[in-house]
């Protein structure tokens, strides 16, 4: 069976090697690339995302990444992401006193964390929903975060496993409250933490997704 051909989409953002060793360390065929043709087309396409939100939502939108993601999703056509990139998938980013219009694939804000501490850097445990594909056979290890900011309520509709409707699911962690550390959501998948900074746990992670591809 040949390995899934899966495009870490470059738009700028830091921290892209790392994504793609980790993605070609669990057997993927990884290319690093903006064109939008080999986005559109790849089996999987990661989002990385590193800084500010701002700029993250920027640095898409200057490749057509918003439209590459938008197309793939409508598609039913797999999307990962990672860090930032996941929160650049709700409505609205606050950094600074700023608030900037996000991709707006799910209801909510991104802000501050509500903790002594910030940022939030190393390794957190995370409460998984029943039926998670990503966190399969993980559900208690410890995942790798750097963030200040993150969302901290979910607003769109909360899954129940009686109902045909599959509303996504949401994974939670806890730094100074609650915050979302990842959402599954039908070709949407999308971390808090790094995986590719999470040592085996991590690598499992990753390799959950591309069986979904």
């Amino acid at each position: 069976m040949s390995a899934p051909r899966v495009v870490v989409l470059d738009y700028g953002s830091g921290n892209v090697r790392s994504a793609v060793r980790a993605l070609e360390r669990v057997g993927a065929d990884v290319e690093l690339t903006a064109d939008r043709g080999r986005a559109k087309d790849a089996a999987g396409l990661v989002v990385p995302g590193v800084g500010a939100f701002a700029a993250v939502v920027g640095g898409l939108k200057a490749v057509h990444g918003d439209e590459v993601i938008g197309r793939r999703l409508a598609g039913g056509r797999p999307v990962l992401a990672i860090c930032v990139g996941l929160q650049v998938m709700f409505e609205t980013g606050l950094e600074h006193g700023h608030r900037t219009e996000g991709l707006a694939e799910w209801p909510g804000v991104v802000e501050r964390l509500d903790a002594e501490v910030v940022p939030h850097m190393g390794w957190n445990t995370v409460d998984v929903p029943e039926g998670s594909a990503l966190f399969d056979g993980i559900e208690d290890e410890r995942f790798y975060f750097v963030h200040s900011y993150g969302v901290r309520r979910w607003e769109g509709p909360v899954h129940d496993p009686n109902s045909r409707f599959k509303a996504p699911l949401v994974t939670w962690s806890d730094h100074g409250g609650a915050f979302i550390a990842a959402v599954e959501n039908g070709p949407l998948s999308a971390t808090q933490f790094h995986p590719e900074k999470s040592g085996d746990a991590g690598a499992e992670l990753l390799l959950n997704w591309l069986k979904t591809l």
